[in-house]
């Protein structure tokens, strides 16, 4: 698959899954080993996890970042090690908005982090709390200026770190998202009210990054497709603004869902967002990426040969098993030329 100048080895992707495991927004060793892994396992392109913007964007204060220099030099060796094993790398590029300085998933603490214990005060659309979260400051224009020139200059540094896909994180109820959905995004200046509004930071932001990334080195964008909630953001929306999107040089919508409302009546099941990313790709005439419990390489295989999707990415099952695509190969009899198999795995496309 051939995207720009870009070329992907395959179509079986690894998603943006955070580790919060970073000290001040640094990778580490645990990115190195873990990205890696994945890298060397066979995926055609290895998506960090959301990297913040600014120091305030980071969902956790354990979240990694792509905010300054340092950080840049971190990511560049683990892209370095990526580009060895034959992946192409991305770097999610986010900032989570009114969803911002809580704990990580496995601490006993719930909720946003206090200052005394290294939280800040977080920013979102309108001054409207999510569910358990501390309310957010209602973004000012100015400060959605320093927010767009924030992802502007995070995509110079992925580009100086050598990553060759940037995605804008949209979705999930992060900030983009929050602006996005007439739910979270109760404005009456120019970024709230009808859809053009509630967009318009979002096309700012992509428009920033296309002016600082090289023309030859594609953009995606992860949007929710739905709220899952009635007078939310639902699919219509989506393709309307990925159509939107794609004119101001996005290459790829990465169709998830959910996020922004606490209580959603999620229908989770296999394959569940299948239908979204093919809705998008219909009716936005973009490529899309479906994600959401696809598991099964021959599920996988069918999205992509039905036209469903363009790509797939893998969430949990690439967490449990980093050479998915490998066992996807062998389990579907592509003959052991056809993919990169590392040399020291290649006994493993042996019947």
């Amino acid at each position: 698959m051939i995207i720009r100048d870009v070329t992907f080895e395959n179509r079986a992707w690894l998603s943006a899954m955070c580790q919060y495991s970073s000290v001040d927004g640094l990778p580490n060793d645990w990115h190195l080993v873990h990205l890696g892994a994945r890298a060397a396992g066979g995926f055609g392109l290895v998506m960090t996890e959301a990297a913040a913007v600014l120091p305030a964007g980071r969902i956790s204060p354990e979240d990694a970042g792509l905010w300054n220099e340092e950080q840049q030099n971190a990511w560049a060796r683990i892209v370095d090690f990526g580009h060895q094993q034959g992946a192409r790398m991305g770097v999610q590029l986010a900032h989570a908005g009114r969803k911002a300085s809580v704990f990580r998933p496995w601490s006993r603490a719930r909720g946003s982090v206090p200052a005394q214990d290294g939280g800040w005060p977080t920013v979102s659309a309108s001054a409207q709390a999510f569910p358990g979260y501390d309310e957010p400051e209602s973004l000012t224009s100015q400060q959605i200026s320093t927010v767009v020139q924030a992802f502007a200059e995070a995509a110079v540094r992925a580009d100086l770190a050598g990553f060759d896909v940037v995605e804008v994180h949209a979705a999930h109820g992060y900030l983009l998202h929050q602006f996005l959905s007439p739910r979270s995004n109760l404005r009456t200046d120019e970024y709230g009210g009808d859809l053009d509004g509630r967009a318009k930071l979002l096309i700012e932001v992509v428009d920033a990054i296309r002016a600082n990334w090289p023309t030859g080195k594609p953009v995606f964008v992860r949007l929710s497709g739905t709220d899952w909630i009635e007078d939310g953001w639902d699919i219509e929306q989506t393709w309307q603004v990925s159509a939107l999107l794609a004119e101001h040089g996005v290459d790829l919508v990465d169709v998830s869902s959910g996020g922004n409302e606490a209580k959603a009546p999620i229908p989770v099941g296999p394959g569940y967002q299948v239908p979204l990313a093919h809705q998008v790709r219909e009716h936005a005439k973009v490529r899309t990426a479906a994600v959401g419990l696809i598991t099964d390489p021959i599920q996988a295989e069918q999205i992509l040969v039905d036209g469903s999707a363009d790509a797939v990415f893998l969430a949990r099952a690439g967490l449990r098993e980093p050479a998915w695509p490998q066992r996807a190969a062998h389990e579907l009899g592509v003959p052991a030329g056809e993919i990169n198999y590392r040399p020291q795995y290649e006994r493993g496309a042996w019947r």
